[in-house]
């Protein structure tokens, strides 16, 4: 079913590196035995790591992988957004809980730094808008439509801020165009060379597929004021990311309970599909061959017994939770330092990474589109972040001395 390209993209997707130099725990108050918590042991790795190499490890890695592990749920069954939805729920939830034991205070939960009613708030817009979008594959939108219509994110976050009164110089605002069109133009390269359709299925009424688009439209403007909303969280009681990432799943889970039937049915729908054959099209493959070369032999016939032992609907259901895991919290590291339009630039560059990675782990050529569509994104996405982090911080460090010095004179 060609899945199988989706869990070598997996390991792939790890790869992508890229430096980021300010402090990471600007806005959290962590202390050393907290700082030293792992997640379900196995993700220790993960959350330890305090440079900003792990976060974007985390951001390209996980998200990457989510959408590869997405887009083959997708094709399996469209209609099971609710139960991806959950499971990257109650994963989260549970692997985050341990950041927030207290159990040498004799309290079973630390206090949290936010009030519970905004930690609330907070999670019932993040279980919106996860539902909103992943409903939207009922839908019949496509994945390469889902993403090219998300990254229209980094407008609308701006967006808020300008309406919350922010102010954005015109080199921010040029770049936040030029990304956006950018990635736009690289997803429709990458829909072409895979022969996907960037519009409406042939089988899809306009109405219907003009309910997705507007159910997509729906989420956007809420994840814009819900990032604006966090951003004021962080800035006013110095949240920490994980007291985030687990009061905004473990709140929301609740609110499952009245789709309990429906997540029974679609889970059920999954485990009757086939298994994956991995062995003849790993064997078979000129490109994979060489990767799995690297694992001893039992290694690899034990993975290959239990991905072929195992419905291949649930496999990658697994695997979109955990990568959920792994994205949300680079996504958590990053707002709690930075701002909302920040965190939108670094996702949008994210989402084109794992336009080009797909298109080279899948045999296919870069194109022009594709070419002028990654120099935009890497581009503007350079463009913010030197107006961001230099030009600016820059300017308002010499007004001041300006200032006390008196008027300049001119020559």
């Amino acid at each position: 079913m060609g899945a199988l390209p989706n869990v070598v993209g997996i390991k792939s997707c790890y790869s992508i590196t890229q430096s980021q130099t300010n402090e990471y725990w600007k806005y959290t108050y962590l202390s050393e035995e907290t700082n030293k918590i792992t997640l379900l042991g196995t993700l220790g790795a993960m959350v330890v790591a305090v440079g900003a190499l792990s976060t974007v490890l985390l951001i390209f890695g996980g998200c990457c992988s989510n959408v590869f592990a997405l887009e083959a749920l997708i094709s399996l069954i469209a209609s099971e957004g609710l139960l991806i939805t959950f499971f990257q729920f109650v994963f989260t939830a549970i692997a985050a809980t341990p950041s927030q034991l207290a159990l040498n205070d004799g309290t079973l939960f630390r206090r949290p730094t936010v009030p519970m009613v905004r930690w609330g708030y907070i999670a019932l817009l993040f279980y919106g808008i996860n539902m909103l979008n992943n409903w939207a594959f009922a839908f019949s939108i496509s994945v390469p439509v889902h993403i090219i219509l998300r990254s229209f994110g980094s407008v609308t976050t701006m967006l808020a801020g300008v309406i919350r009164g922010k102010k954005y110089s015109t080199l921010q605002v040029l770049s936040v165009a030029l990304l956006t069109f950018g990635v736009l133009v690289s997803a429709w390269a990458d829909s072409e060379s895979k022969g996907k359709s960037m519009t409406m299925e042939t089988t899809t009424t306009t109405s219907e597929f003009a309910t997705g688009l507007f159910i997509l439209l729906v989420a956007q403007l809420l994840s814009a004021y819900m990032g604006a909303y966090v951003e004021d969280t962080y800035s006013k009681y110095g949240a920490s990311w994980t007291e985030n990432l687990f009061y905004s799943h473990f709140l929301s889970l609740p609110m499952f309970m009245p789709l309990s039937n429906n997540l029974r049915q679609q889970y059920s729908r999954l485990t009757r599909t086939p298994p994956l054959q991995l062995r003849p099209d790993v064997l078979s493959s000129s490109k994979l061959h060489p990767i799995w070369n690297l694992l001893p032999e039992w290694i690899f016939d034990a993975i290959c017994v239990f991905i072929e032992s195992r419905p291949q609907g649930i496999l990658f259901l697994m695997i979109n939770a955990f990568t959920q895991l792994a994205c949300i919290s680079g996504v958590n590291l990053l707002s709690a330092k930075s701002s909302a339009v920040t965190v939108t630039i670094v996702l949008n560059i994210r989402k084109l990474v794992s336009f080009i990675l797909s298109t080279i782990l899948f045999g296919h050529e870069l194109s022009g589109k594709m070419i002028i569509g990654s120099a935009l994104v890497f581009g503007s996405g350079a463009l913010y972040g030197w107006e961001t982090s230099w030009r600016l911080p820059s300017a308002k460090r010499k007004t001041p001395a300006r200032q006390s010095n008196g008027p300049v004179k001119q020559s």
